[in-house]
């Protein structure tokens, strides 16, 4: 094969380590096409496409990630992952391993690492990398990239939930909710959610969003009913849809372009996390994006003239 064949094999596993280690699909495109560039002007072959295009990519990832957590610093509100809806790479051997490190709860289990441990912990749990290989594409010795991915673990395993729902309970319990979202039907969303429950926005102050995490089932429950039927009647569309391997939804405007995203996180016949994604600057991999502003408006006009009535 010549270099651009080996590229786009190779591609769909270079743009899933970039967007394991940065949360963010966008940051993620550009480090994958970063490495062809750096892939094409190099005047000799390396031995190996798979070991140069990983090494470089992960290294750039590296720094980004990097900067990336300065801005995450100064974010307005809750930072949450850019959504992804489908992962380019599949493996069969890893299927398991792939879908839970793309979660939302795991990427933001992730961002507790720093960004060698991160990278240690893709590479080597996720993608079953060797310790040479780890350690060639991190710049680190063996011995030190074991020492990265102990601390890793620790830190993964310590936010880990004890028990993992199966995709069946995942996929009716969704179903269950959006319906009883879709009617506005507090008790029945409540039955549905964990005691503790969060409903999490990231609007990074681009568009409306919560001032703070809503908690607790009741809490969380009234105000999904409060709004959502709302936006339904304004003509916001409800597409269920898996994103980042979880269940979930895209709402849309009348004219299709995508709202905010919805994620589900189900464990142990609850659902325990409510994450939206409203920022448009985060939406704009997935199509147009809608005026959120504008929506919020059409719906706050609605609710005072159907209170009027």
């Amino acid at each position: 094969m010549d270099k651009v064949e080996e590229f786009e094999e190779l591609r769909p596993l270079l743009f899933s380590i970039a967007y394991r280690i940065l949360g963010s699909v966008v940051e993620a495109e550009d480090a994958v096409q970063e490495g062809w560039l750096r892939y094409a002007a190099t005047p000799t072959r390396p031995a190996s496409a798979k070991a140069y295009l990983s090494t470089t990519v992960t290294r750039i990832a590296i720094d980004v990630l990097r900067s990336a957590r300065v801005r995450r610093e100064a974010y307005v509100g809750p930072w949450l992952p850019e959504p992804l809806l489908d992962d380019p790479y599949q493996d069969p051997a890893r299927a398991a391993e792939l879908a839970d490190s793309v979660s939302m709860a795991a990427l933001l289990l992730l961002e507790r690492l720093s960004p060698l441990e991160r990278s240690v912990f893709v590479l080597r749990e996720v993608f079953a990398f060797g310790f040479d290989e780890v350690a060639a594409a991190v710049g680190r010795s063996e011995a030190a990239c074991r020492q990265l991915l102990v601390r890793a673990r620790r830190h993964m395993d310590d936010g880990r939930p004890r028990f993992e729902a199966d995709r069946r309970e995942q996929r009716e319990l969704a179903e269950r909710f959006f319906e009883a979202l879709s009617r506005g039907d507090v008790d029945g969303l409540q039955n549905l959610l964990a005691a503790d429950v969060q409903l999490v926005g990231d609007g990074g102050g681009k568009a409306p969003q919560l001032a703070r995490a809503v908690a607790g089932a009741e809490n969380v429950a009234r105000l999904l009913a409060a709004v959502h039927p709302m936006m339904l009647r304004t003509g916001i569309g409800c597409e269920p849809r898996q994103v980042n391997g979880q269940p979930g939804a895209l709402f849309r405007d009348r004219d299709g372009r995508i709202l905010h995203t919805l994620v589900l996180d189900v464990l142990d016949g609850r659902i325990q996390a409510v994450r939206s994604v409203i920022n448009p600057d985060k939406l704009g991999h997935l199509g147009p994006v809608a005026d959120a502003w504008a929506v919020d408006r059409e719906v706050r006009e609605t609710r005072r003239w159907e209170r009027g009535q």
